[in-house]
């Protein structure tokens, strides 16, 4: 009984049309990619780099230079360089605890603990850091942005 009660609710009555076709919405702009992972990457041929994996899936995902300064990421599925634009600190091994990157509409803040270790020779750690990147007008509305922890090492060009 409670079907045809239904099936009699659901059909157009007489002289009426049916509901009319549900409209598409419009697509929404494709979201930012999170990084994808990098192939091997070789030691700067000077100054030293920072190596960062992703810590949810331990890909590289990141490598940050001190000479030349600038980040490289894999987005999309194609690695990109990003110049850096502004850092703060000091740091050791020419990188700061943030730096920013951009390229294009794409900026990269990039936060990380640099740590000495006993045991690592013509380099260091990090222990832990953050990528933010953001697609768009930064602090406005319409800007994508991913947030992705990571952690690596650093490595050196050796002393000559």
């Amino acid at each position: 009984m409670i079907a045809l009660l239904l099936a009699l609710q659901a059909a157009p009555v007489a002289g009426q049309s049916a509901a009319p076709p549900a409209v598409p919405s419009a697509t929404p702009p494709a979201p930012l990619p999170l990084p994808g992972a990098l192939e091997r990457q070789a030691l700067p041929a000077r100054g030293c780099a920072a190596y960062l994996w992703s810590v949810t899936d331990r890909k590289l995902v990141a490598v940050a230079g001190a000479d030349p300064a600038q980040l490289r990421l894999a987005l999309g599925g194609k690695p990109a360089d990003f110049a850096r634009v502004a850092q703060l600190g000091a740091g050791e091994f020419g990188l700061g605890g943030t730096s920013e990157y951009r390229s294009g509409d794409t900026s990269v803040k990039l936060e990380m603990t640099v740590t000495t270790r006993p045991d690592l020779t013509d380099g260091g750690g990090v222990p832990q850091g953050m990528l933010t990147i953001v697609r768009g007008p930064v602090g406005q509305a319409g800007a994508d942005q991913v947030i992705v922890p990571v952690a690596g090492l650093i490595g050196c060009a050796p002393a000559r």
